[in-house]
């Protein structure tokens, strides 16, 4: 994963809960529980009023193409929709979302921060795709003409050996 999630609750995991220790049940995988599951990972609202969805930032690569996961923050009724549309094969007819992003990728500046998106609903099992508002930003001008290999290493050195 690329992107850095925002501040999780004051516990350490989001919503303010703690799970460390707390051994995973396994849930069969059509039951409702599951499906709970599925939908907690993929939607998280944390102990702040902000409400997150997990998208994919696509950035073209030359010869490939690369996801990056990212979090957006949605308003109340966008994360409303999207939640009781999240199960519906339906949900690919939705108007994009507007949002925030809310995932820092470091090496750009300015920030990544509130860059302004657009979600993009996929088909059910899918995650969402992330459309940057074509902006000056660098990583918005990366997703829109594309990235060199060079600068998704210098992206991935930085993350795994982050300057103290």
């Amino acid at each position: 994963m690329l992107g850095r999630f925002p501040e999780r609750g004051p516990l350490g995991a989001a919503g303010g809960r703690d799970r460390r220790r707390r051994p995973r049940r396994r849930h069969p995988p059509h039951s409702a529980s599951h499906r709970r599951r599925l939908l907690t990972i993929a939607l998280r609202r944390g102990s702040s009023p902000d409400f997150f969805i997990r998208a994919r930032l696509i950035l073209p690569i030359v010869d490939s193409e690369n996801d990056f996961e990212s979090v957006v923050s949605l308003s109340k009724a966008n994360f409303a929709r999207a939640t009781e549309l999240w199960t519906s094969p339906e949900r690919v007819q939705e108007p994009p979302y507007f949002g925030w992003l809310s995932s820092e990728v470091p090496t750009y500046e300015p920030t990544t921060l509130n860059l302004k998106t657009k979600l993009h609903s996929q088909p059910v099992g899918v995650r969402p795709i992330a459309e940057l508002e074509p902006t000056d930003h660098p990583l918005a001008v990366e997703q829109r003409i594309g990235i060199t290999l060079a600068r998704v290493q210098a992206i991935a050195e930085q993350l795994l050996h982050p300057q103290e």
